[in-house]
């Protein structure tokens, strides 16, 4: 798994003068068996609630690199790459059990970053679709895959200690994705596509 070996390589060159390669071999087959190793060492099934997390947090800031990958503000560009780098860290957390690196502060910065986005829209009277252009539609895409994330991570911390700000700016994340797709709707489309409802005409 991508956390796994990248956390193995860097504790690896921290005891190490020669920093070369940090991902030096890619495949080690030793989870042939349908196991792998935590950050910590420690191997567990590929399908446990651990793995299941890390994974969708590795699948959600892949979607947000797609975000990326379209033409949008450069606002919006620094803010996304910033997030990158935090679900990073915070899949590393996940990676190793009793490390914690989300902290109140990652949760009260997207919240400012949530809050200064929705001042410029508009209110929202009607449900809207997971649509529009290249880029709001990949941003819907990321809010769904936030949630499901959300979902792994609660169901992980009915078993397993986990810190608690991890739920916290997960489901913070999934909100301020929703607001920055009607961000990029504006941006791309000048509006947002509504909900007709099968009854109304």
């Amino acid at each position: 798994m991508i956390y796994h070996n990248e956390f193995n390589n860097i504790k690896h060159h921290l005891t190490v003068k020669n920093m070369g390669n940090r991902l030096s071999k890619i495949y080690t087959r030793t989870g042939d068996d349908g196991s792998t190793a935590l950050g910590d060492g420690s191997r567990v099934d590929k399908d446990c609630d651990r793995v299941e997390a890390f994974g969708t947090i590795d699948e959600l800031n892949s979607v947000i690199g797609m975000i990326l990958s379209h033409q949008i503000p450069e606002a919006i560009s620094t803010l996304l790459s910033r997030l990158q780098h935090e679900l990073f860290d915070l899949g590393g957390e996940l990676c190793i059990p009793g490390h914690n690196i989300i902290n109140p502060e990652h949760v009260r910065q997207l919240e400012n970053d949530l809050d200064n986005l929705n001042l410029e829209l508009p209110a929202l009277k009607e449900f809207i679709l997971p649509a529009g252009g290249k880029a709001t539609s990949c941003c819907h895409l990321a809010r769904t895959v936030c949630r499901r994330a959300e979902r792994v991570i609660v169901c992980l911390a009915k078993t397993q200690n986990i810190n608690l700000e991890l739920r916290a700016y997960v489901n913070r994340l999934s909100d301020f994705l929703f607001v920055l797709a009607r961000t990029l709707a504006r941006y791309e489309n000048g509006q947002e596509v509504l909900w007709r409802p099968h009854n109304k005409k």
